[in-house]
């Protein structure tokens, strides 16, 4: 089973010792060489075909042991399904979410959500596009990509205390050159979720079915695929002009990571 097809992660890794006794026994059982994100998607199929309260089922979590610490990230699926309809029923009229969920099924979605004690999950998600503040957190040597029997892959790996100082430094960039605003303020966003887990987490950037419509993309353009991303490296550019005053080098940046993924957008309009 392939990766699913258009959403990139950023999924936050902490510490087997940070988490509750009880969670620390379900976590350290779990086999770290089984690829979890298989198993995550064969249960969000499943819960598509037959709803069922997530709060109430058991969850699973992504495992990494590094240097003998086992590093976890729940997969907080009530969270985030309580999440995503929380904002969904924000984005539109009151009136009008009931034709696009019915009652019934946002019954079973909220079923049990009294009971969460932590309603922060350690992964969000995105369609068919990495935000360029995600990038901002991750060097290029921090970065693995390639092939493998599932197609094209690409993930970035840092520590906690480097994403947090490169979220630091990119919101003062960003707030000195544009001064308030929404662009501004995403990045704010990300800073108070990183600061939310323990300070010897990792922080990870997965992008998923992605990588398979970006290599696609670049391939179409004559370049050697997923090999020639240089998304991370886009935007370190344009935030160093930004920092310099410079808008020439900061646009330069910023079309050509806009340039790349919007050629990945294009494959959602024609499917």
């Amino acid at each position: 089973m392939k990766p699913t097809p258009y959403v990139a992660s950023l999924r936050i890794y902490e510490p087997l010792s940070a988490f509750e006794p009880v969670d620390r026994i379900r976590w350290q059982n779990i086999d770290a060489s089984i690829d979890s994100r298989k198993e995550e998607q064969a249960l969000a199929l499943r819960r598509l075909v037959f709803p069922e309260p997530p709060a109430v089922r058991p969850d699973g979590a992504h495992v990494l042991d590094i240097n003998g610490t086992r590093y976890v990230s729940p997969w907080s699926t009530a969270t985030r399904c309580w999440a995503a309809l929380d904002d969904f029923k924000d984005s539109l009229p009151s009136s009008i979410t009931p034709f696009f969920i019915p009652s019934s099924l946002e019954e079973v979605i909220t079923t049990g959500v009294d009971l969460l004690e932590d309603r922060v999950p350690h992964i969000i998600t995105e369609n068919w596009v990495v935000p360029p503040r995600w990038f901002s957190i991750f060097t290029p040597d921090e970065r693995v990509r390639g092939v493998d029997e599932d197609g094209p892959y690409s993930f970035a790996r840092t520590t906690m205390s480097k994403a947090r100082e490169r979220a630091l430094e990119s919101h003062e960039t960003v707030l000195g050159a544009f001064g308030q605003g929404p662009v501004e303020q995403e990045i704010e966003n990300m800073i108070d979720w990183l600061e939310l887990f323990h300070p010897e987490s990792l922080v990870e950037l997965d992008y998923g079915g992605l990588a398979g419509y970006l290599d696609s993309a670049l391939r179409a353009q004559g370049l050697d695929g997923i090999n020639d991303d240089s998304s991370i490296e886009d935007v370190a550019f344009s935030l160093s002009g930004l920092s310099a005053g410079d808008g020439s080098i900061a646009g330069q940046g910023y079309e050509r990571l806009v340039s790349r993924w919007r050629a990945v957008q294009a494959f959602e309009s024609a499917i």
